[in-house]
């Protein structure tokens, strides 16, 4: 197999330093209360690795691009807080605990669960609901892996309940994350 070379400047485009990495733009708009995008995010998700020629949020500010299809961010959770049950339409989402301890809650009601300590993996393909919180006592970093699609707003589908939480906390909260792709309809037959 003829090998190829990479000079110290390229592989170092291909370094993501964990000091250096900043939440997503979207989750930093202060239009949106809090509380409303702690239903649809982790506290603060940090992308390490993004799609080559893709412009998606994970994507946009990724320090590493390009890697056979795969995404990763991390998602930093501070105790009781992850996002709610949603669905991936076409893409498989792998999670590792880097630090802390979280439960996984899986299926349409989220009455599935178990807890998964550091260095724990579970990997939830297409079509099946799934949320995850922190039940440490401090704050919690999991490593997120996307893989068999693209990873976009579009990709994901959240329960239908959820809409009515934002709508609760903030009128008009459902309409700003609708607008930024996601949907309510995970579950719903029609």
């Amino acid at each position: 197999m003829k090998t190829i070379h990479l000079s110290q400047q390229d592989m170092r485009r291909r370094v993501a330093r964990y000091t250096e990495l900043a939440p997503l733009a979207t989750q930093t708009d202060a239009a949106v209360p809090l509380a409303a995008r702690d239903l649809m995010y982790a506290r603060k998700l940090l992308s390490v690795i993004g799609l080559e020629d893709a412009a998606t949020p994970i994507s946009s500010d990724a320090p590493i691009k390009g890697a056979a299809g795969m995404t990763m961010t991390l998602a930093v959770c501070p105790p009781g807080q992850g996002p709610e049950l949603h669905a991936h339409r076409r893409t498989f989402e792998t999670f590792t605990v880097l630090r802390g301890r979280f439960e996984v809650r899986w299926n349409d009601d989220g009455a599935e669960r178990l807890e998964l300590g550091e260095l724990d993996t579970i990997s939830v393909p297409p079509g099946v609901c799934r949320a995850f919180r922190n039940v440490g006592d401090a704050a919690g970093i999991l490593q997120v892996i996307i893989t068999g699609g693209v990873h976009d707003m579009q990709d994901i589908d959240f329960a239908r309940r959820i809409a009515g939480q934002l709508e609760a906390i903030s009128p008009g909260a459902r309409a700003y994350f609708e607008r930024a792709g996601f949907t309510f309809t995970a579950g719903c037959d029609d």
